[in-house]
């Protein structure tokens, strides 16, 4: 792989990469200002959309532009945070902090949406969000991932030592002939050596795309067309409230193993807006993370968890 991305070479500089952080961030990451507000993210002449339409045309790139795919449903940048020491359920139940997709639609959930465990127990995640980025904002994302923040010339994965129970940062992308995922444990949190420098500018990433989550009362709400209902066996689970299998059209045989679940018994199948809606819980549409609690057919109880299903996701 060469030292800079194949058709960022000619404007890799000084100048070049302070123009970036500026249209992206407003600020420099050597001194760190207030969070810009989602819309921002990355910011330029033109304001994001919050229209759950997007644009009509795929664009026609120009010769130092970077190429990347247009599709509604192909991911060209994602970043997620998962693992670390918190239930299964949330494990399997997480979405990812952002994701852009070809056609300029950023997906995210909004953290100002996330509940409290409220009464009953159950734990729902923040409602999706989204906002429409144009093709000069989504040129101006890509060519600071690639440079400022490091994607062009990463390889990863990258650990540090002596940090035990952290959740692991993956960003993927596929931009400018990199089809890429990269991985970081523990991102953010003091580590020693050589990977120093690289892991603080995917620091410097993280920070540009979590902001969209963390103003999370911008953009529109983004309606699932599907969802991943999950099985995971609870039995031995005490002091619990266990319910009654909420719906009369899914039959329990109708989840299946999930051969990909690295050995955990996880059974699931996808529901529609209107059978996830059926299940009676309050901001079902982040999703369900936990403390559902369902009597199967042979008498064992497991958790019921419920996660939208995004564009590129079909199951």
């Amino acid at each position: 792989m060469s030292a800079t991305p194949s058709r960022l070479r000619q404007s890799v500089g000084p100048v070049v990469v302070t123009l970036l952080v500026a249209l992206l961030a407003g600020a420099c990451a050597a001194a760190p200002a207030a969070t810009p507000p989602p819309t921002a993210v990355p910011s330029s002449s033109a304001a994001a959309s919050t229209s759950p339409s997007g644009p009509s045309a795929s664009p026609t790139f120009a010769p130092d532009a970077v190429v990347h795919p247009t599709g509604a449903a192909e991911v060209v940048l994602r970043y997620d945070v998962a693992g670390g020491f918190v239930p299964v359920e949330f494990s399997v139940g997480h979405l990812p902090q952002f994701t852009l997709y070809g056609d300029g639609r950023v997906i995210f959930p909004g953290a100002s949406d996330v509940s409290g465990v409220p009464a009953d127990g159950v734990a729902t995640g923040g409602r999706l969000r989204t906002v429409m980025l144009t093709e000069p904002q989504v040129q101006d994302l890509l060519k600071f991932a690639l440079l400022e923040g490091g994607l062009g010339v990463a390889t990863g994965p990258y650990d540090a030592t002596g940090v035990a129970d952290a959740p692991t940062a993956t960003f993927e992308i596929h931009a400018d002939g990199n089809d890429k995922t990269v991985s970081a444990y523990a991102l953010g949190i003091d580590a020693t050596g050589a990977d120093l420098p690289m892991r603080a500018r995917l620091s410097r990433l993280a920070d540009r795309l979590s902001a969209m989550e963390s103003g999370g009362a911008a953009g529109a709400p983004w309606e699932p067309v599907a969802y991943r209902a999950m099985l995971l066996d609870a039995s031995g689970v005490t002091g619990v409230k266990v319910r009654a299998w909420p719906w009369n059209d899914v039959a329990q045989a109708a989840f299946r193993t999930d051969p990909a679940a690295n050995g955990m018994p996880i059974r699931k199948r996808v529901l529609t807006p209107a059978q996830a809606q059926a299940i009676g819980v309050t901001g079902f549409e982040g999703g369900i993370l936990s403390g559902f609690y369902v009597r199967l057919d042979d008498g064992t109880v497991a958790t019921l968890a419920v996660r939208p299903l995004l564009p590129d996701e079909t199951s």
